[in-house]
């Protein structure tokens, strides 16, 4: 039996997270963990994956997110994680996650809708490039969950214009499916 951790915001907690586990475990010969809590931004993630060692150790598969509070400028001054800070606490959390599992896999930001206050999508593009270049080099693979809810962000957010709607959630559900089965 494989052993799964999905770690990561409210797009994981709100999002995808049930689907990608209910699927896992009656389909794929899997369990899996994910915690209660939105991981929230990469220093809160990379936080508590000290906590979470007991649980995530001897995974096979880690699939997580982070970066939509990261990102947003709450006060006017710039993102809440400067770009150079995020990047490196990317890499320390995905460096702690490889001495948990073999394979690690980071799913870039998805975007929330362009009238969602605090949000800007250059910044999410470029953090997005960032962590895909600095991961990659890590031996991370990549999930692209921006895409396909760029494509089709009146479809794919629901009306709190960050969120995950129920298509949203399909969508990004199968995408995260089919990236860890490709490593079973």
């Amino acid at each position: 039996m494989k052993k799964i951790i999905l770690l990561g915001d409210s797009i994981r907690l709100m999002g995808y997270g049930a689907s990608v586990a209910d699927t896992l475990t009656a389909h794929h010969d899997c369990t899996v963990w994910q915690p209660d809590d939105n991981c929230r931004f990469a220093s809160y993630t990379f936080r508590m994956c000290f906590d979470y060692k007991a649980q995530m150790e001897g995974a096979d598969v880690i699939h997580w997110n982070n970066g939509l509070w990261d990102l947003c400028d709450l006060y006017g001054d710039g993102a809440f994680t400067p770009m150079e800070d995020y990047i490196r606490t990317l890499v320390r959390i995905a460096r702690v996650l490889k001495t948990y599992a073999p394979v690690v896999i980071f799913a870039i930001t998805t975007p929330p809708k362009p009238e969602m206050w605090g949000h800007d999508m250059d910044r999410l593009k470029a953090y997005n490039a960032a962590a895909v270049e600095a991961l990659s080099a890590e031996g991370v693979y990549i999930n692209d969950l921006f895409t396909p809810v760029y494509e089709d962000m009146e479809g794919m957010i629901c009306d709190d214009l960050i969120h995950l709607s129920d298509k949203g959630i399909e969508v990004c559900a199968e995408r995260v499916l089919n990236a860890i089965t490709a490593h079973l």
